[in-house]
């Protein structure tokens, strides 16, 4: 459903014509929160990505890695894409990498990816009643 801000006319699916709620009735104040803590989360979310705040790389997971050294490896490579498809020299020979840190790096990239973040199949899934 949906709900109109100007004249707070619920829209349903289906329905040509708004359903209107008195302006003081317990379902329509629910809706009007829950519509305004849905803009508020989505306000938040934007601003944060906008910011810089969400932006995650695997490099943030290795130790030894900060911003200077992630920054001098990504200009380096020209990607993040370039860094883990270089080989373990080619990280090396990056100014300020030692051999464990490269090895670290190399590692880190090419780590097998974790199984349990595979979607189940459809059939073991609960059954939500739709």
């Amino acid at each position: 459903c949906g709900l109109a801000k100007q004249e707070e006319e619920i829209f349903l699916p289906g329905r040509s014509a708004p359903v209107r709620l008195d302006l003081h009735s317990p379902g329509l104040l629910l809706l009007r929160r829950v519509r305004d803590e849905s803009h508020r989360f989505a306000i938040t979310f934007h601003r944060e990505l906008r910011g810089g705040k969400l932006s995650r790389s695997l490099l943030d997971q290795v130790p030894g890695i900060g911003k200077k050294r992630k920054r001098d490896l990504l200009r380096h490579f020209g990607s993040l894409g370039s860094l883990m498809d270089a080989t373990l020299d080619e990280i090396r020979a990056v100014d300020g990498m030692g051999e464990l840190l490269a090895r670290s790096v190399y590692e880190a990239l090419h780590a097998p990816s974790d199984a349990s973040c595979a979607k189940e199949p459809p059939e073991h899934r609960a059954d939500l009643g739709a």
